[in-house]
């Protein structure tokens, strides 16, 4: 069991995959290796799926395609309203990061979202966008204003959710991805063959996708109380 627990503290590592000879040696992680792996296969099935789109008589692909476009288009619009537009390239862009950042494990690559660094600039990001977005759209007076929203005694509340919403949203996928990971070492160590195989269906793939909707769709709805108008 020793030997578990050694080999779990090594995987956890955020291990140096190489170091460029700049400023003294930047030492680039697994994890940034990875994400750049993902941006190169995101970018390549980009190309392949967008190469002959057509007005007239598209493909099963192109209405595939137009379909999830329509979906998420629809989905922003719903929970932030009339601004969604500048929203709904960014969060797809993220739902599509994260998505394969979850499952890329079951292809034998370390997952970057099992690295609390990614999970917290992911956060971080989030954060500028729900904020930058409610001082954009209300001006500073109506910014400020929304923190005393639904009444001024709940200001220190909501003052404090400018750390807990990040905080929430960074420990929750990580949290999560590292949960599955553990399970599933500790499956693989106790139990090699078949079982480890029937739970990666779940941890890594099902587990993963809901990671990155929850995810995806609370830095929505957090933008949304934002900038949303008083009906």
């Amino acid at each position: 069991m020793e030997a578990f627990k050694q080999f779990l503290l090594e995987e956890l590592e955020n291990k140096t995959a190489f170091t460029l000879d700049w400023f003294g040696g930047i030492a680039i992680s697994q994890a940034v290796v990875v994400t750049w792996i993902i941006m190169a296969i995101w970018m390549v099935i980009t190309l392949f799926v967008t190469r002959n789109l057509k007005v007239r008589n598209p493909g099963k692909l192109q209405v595939a395609l137009e379909s999830c476009v329509t979906f998420l288009n629809g989905f922003v619009k719903d929970n932030i309203g009339e601004h969604w537009r500048s929203f709904a390239p960014y969060l797809g862009t993220v739902a599509l990061y994260i998505g394969l950042s979850n499952v890329i494990g079951i292809f034998g690559l370390t997952p970057p979202t099992k690295n609390i660094n990614v999970t917290a600039a992911l956060a971080l990001m989030s954060m500028v966008l729900i904020y930058g977005a409610q001082f954009r759209y209300n001006g500073l007076l109506g910014g400020m204003k929304r923190f005393a929203e639904p009444m001024a005694l709940l200001v220190p509340i909501n003052l404090m959710e400018v750390a807990i919403r990040p905080l929430a949203l960074c420990m929750r996928l990580f949290g999560n991805v590292l949960g599955a990971f553990i399970i599933m070492e500790m499956l693989k160590y106790l139990v090699p063959a078949v079982l480890p195989a029937v739970f990666s269906l779940y941890f890594d793939l099902f587990d993963g996708l809901i990671q990155t909707v929850v995810f995806v769709f609370l830095t929505t709805l957090f933008a949304g109380e934002g900038i949303r108008k008083e009906e």
